[in-house]
């Protein structure tokens, strides 16, 4: 093996070991695009244990991130319809007032945040405590529009933990004094849990560059006073 490798054509050596190196360093990029957000996001990370009593994280508003719908776009799926749950749960505790839907409105599997509203809606909740972002296509833009667009400043985040510690350090990095609050998932199976958990591991690594970048979301849109409007209709904000 040795002796093949010393008679292969200097071109081809070179070209071996330039992409080893860059598989190594694209490796290390992406471990340390984790690391960040893990210690980024050290203390604001809590459970709905935690949430007994007096402890745990109260905000104003909490925003809920989108993900897929059921077949027919009209009902969340059990990702989804997790994060909605502990939503309600926040809301129903008072530990929050209003709630930022943030998704992709022309989603592959249909309008997330119009879905979202319905889902509360039907749990009771009025609608007026219910605020739609159709331009959070994914977490980073979220996370900025939530600052720029609607002008939070203090929030909760709500997502499963493998998305969390990623969805926090990325609110924060926008501006946001939040806090994350663990998602329930009952019924995932635990395969497509680590799946997600997978996919979000790289999803660090764009999370990572987005930032370095200061990359713009994907859609602009003019200040909004909903979330204001909708704090001053219940006494708060």
């Amino acid at each position: 093996m040795r002796k093949v490798w010393r008679d292969a054509p200097r071109w081809v050596r070179v070209g071996v070991r330039s992409v080893v190196v860059l598989a190594l360093a694209g490796a290390l990029f992406a471990a340390g695009a984790v690391v960040w957000t893990r210690v980024a996001a050290r203390g604001h990370l809590f459970t709905e244990a935690d949430l007994a009593g007096d402890g745990g994280p109260r905000a104003d508003v909490t925003i809920v991130l989108g993900a897929q719908l059921q077949p027919g776009g009209t009902r969340p799926m059990l990702y989804l319809q997790g994060r909605l749950d502990t939503a309600l749960a926040l809301l129903k505790s008072g530990r929050t007032k209003v709630i930022l839907a943030s998704g992709d409105g022309h989603g592959a599997s249909g309008d997330e945040p119009a879905v979202m509203r319905s889902y509360l809606a039907d749990a009771g909740i009025d609608p007026a405590r219910v605020v739609a972002d159709p331009y959070g296509l994914d977490t980073y833009d979220s996370c900025v529009r939530a600052r720029q667009v609607f002008g939070v400043t203090r929030a909760i985040v709500v997502t499963q933990s493998y998305h969390l510690p990623r969805a926090v350090t990325l609110c924060r990095h926008a501006g946001i004094d939040v806090d994350g609050v663990v998602a329930r998932c009952d019924g995932c199976r635990p395969s497509q849990f680590y799946s997600n958990a997978v996919r979000d591991y790289l999803a660090c690594t764009k999370a990572a560059w987005d930032v370095g970048w200061d990359r713009a979301p994907k859609v602009g849109s003019p200040p909004s006073t909903a979330v204001a409007d909708a704090l001053a209709r219940l006494g708060a904000g």
